[in-house]
């Protein structure tokens, strides 16, 4: 059979996204709408498969049953590393079911964590994740307590600076790490400057680049999944599991100290969800106490960055100011001068 492969731009292309789509709803998946980039695979004008890139992730792989076993799964993934090299991205990760992994490991992916039968992540080397790890030993400190928090401060506030300090206090050293993604409202590099900023005079802290091994929640991939409570137990399975297992001991970590949620359902259960699997005896690496500490609030509420941000929108400056350090502040009010010049 002569198979041709074709590249679309979701974005531009809404005829054939919209085709791919129900070629993937017959298939039990779902397009999702970060992909950048979808590769066709056509027979006489008809789809027999896809695949998507977002990000460094290759997600929304199917071939039609017709074709399964006659290697037309390894010919499409040729075409997305292919096609993720042409972008200047050499380290990639899927996930999917791990029935899947013996025929994604036959392209050069290896799985790193599962969240039981239903999803696993796999990336493209063996030594990648043993690297950073060795990395992250580099950074270890001598204690009893050491401590950790994953942090993605959208943006930082007092309350996560409250945190920090709580953290410290309790701790012989604490490492913070934080969440790299660009699925925030505000970018990575300056999240991570006001968080720079805002533990400054704070000692025994080391703050840690985001890595691709803390998955953010935005950015997990549920389209094989048709529940989406499903899809955020997977997800945070798959994250907890890479910390309990891989980044955790590397730095000697036996605590994670987190805020308690008061607003938003998903991340109160993914503190739960922390608890169970940071202390599982099922997992390999040594159990991790999960510390949940009482948010601080202003007039009567807690501080969120949630509630910043909604403040921002209105330009409310005096209410932003009872919530995030100055160093924030400044930032938000200089962003919203930016914004106005360019609108």
């Amino acid at each position: 059979m002569n198979i041709l492969f074709r590249r679309i731009d979701p974005s531009a292309d809404v005829a054939r996204r919209s085709a791919v789509s129900r070629f993937l709803h017959h298939a039990g998946l779902a397009l999702e709408p970060d992909c950048e980039t979808i590769i066709v695979a056509e027979a006489q004008g008809a789809i027999v498969g896809c695949g998507a890139i977002a990000g460094e992730v290759l997600k929304c792989i199917a071939v039609a049953p017709g074709l399964h076993g006659q290697g037309l799964s390894l010919r499409l993934l040729t075409e997305l590393v292919t096609l993720a090299f042409e972008k200047g991205r050499s380290e990639l990760f899927l996930f999917t079911k791990p029935e899947n992994i013996a025929l994604f490991s036959g392209a050069g992916f290896w799985p790193l964590a599962e969240a039981g039968e239903r999803a696993v992540l796999m990336e493209n080397s063996r030594e990648r994740l043993g690297r950073y790890c060795r990395q992250l030993t580099l950074y270890r400190q001598p204690g009893k307590k050491i401590g950790a928090i994953v942090m993605n401060a959208n943006p930082f506030t007092l309350g996560h600076q409250w945190l920090i300090k709580q953290a410290v206090e309790q701790c012989d050293w604490l490492h913070l790490f934080v969440v790299k993604e660009d699925a925030s409202f505000f970018r990575y590099q300056d999240r991570w400057a006001l968080i720079q900023q805002g533990i400054t005079g704070i000692p025994r802290v080391t703050l840690h680049p985001g890595s691709r091994y803390l998955i953010s929640r935005a950015t997990f991939p549920g389209y094989f999944l048709k529940d989406k409570g499903v899809v955020d137990d997977c997800h945070s399975q798959i994250d907890l599991t890479l910390f309990r297992q891989y980044l955790a001991p590397s730095l000697g970590i036996t605590h994670r100290f987190v805020g308690s949620e008061p607003f938003c359902p998903l991340t109160r259960a993914y503190n739960q969800r922390m608890k169970a699997v940071l202390s599982s005896p099922t997992l390999s690496g040594p159990a991790i106490e999960v510390v949940e500490l009482e948010r601080i609030g202003q007039d009567g509420a807690a501080i969120s960055a949630s509630r910043v941000r909604k403040l921002y929108s209105q330009r409310d400056w005096p209410a932003i100011a009872a919530l995030v350090p100055s160093s924030t502040l400044a930032f938000l009010m200089r962003l919203a001068a930016q914004v106005g010049e360019t609108a």
